[in-house]
C-alpha cells in the first residue's frame, strides 16, 4: 500500500476483531493526517452524503 500502510492494516484489524460497524469506526477519532484518516473518511461515506464530508477533518 504505502510506507504507512501498517497503520491502515492495524486499524482494519482492529476494527474487525472488535466487531466495529462502519458507524462506529466512522464516529472514531484518529490523529490527523494519517493514512487511517482515509478509513474514517471511507466508512463515513456508508451513511452521509460524501459531497458533504471534509477532505480534512471528517
Amino acid at each position: 500500500m504505502a510506507p504507512e500502510g501498517a497503520d491502515s492494516i492495524q486499524t482494519l484489524v482492529l476494527a474487525i476483531k472488535h466487531g466495529m460497524t462502519t458507524l462506529e469506526l466512522g464516529a472514531t477519532i484518529f490523529p490527523y493526517l494519517t493514512t487511517v484518516e482515509g478509513l474514517k473518511l471511507a466508512a463515513q461515506t456508508f451513511d452521509k452524503d460524501v459531497a458533504k464530508l471534509s477532505c480534512c477533518a471528517g
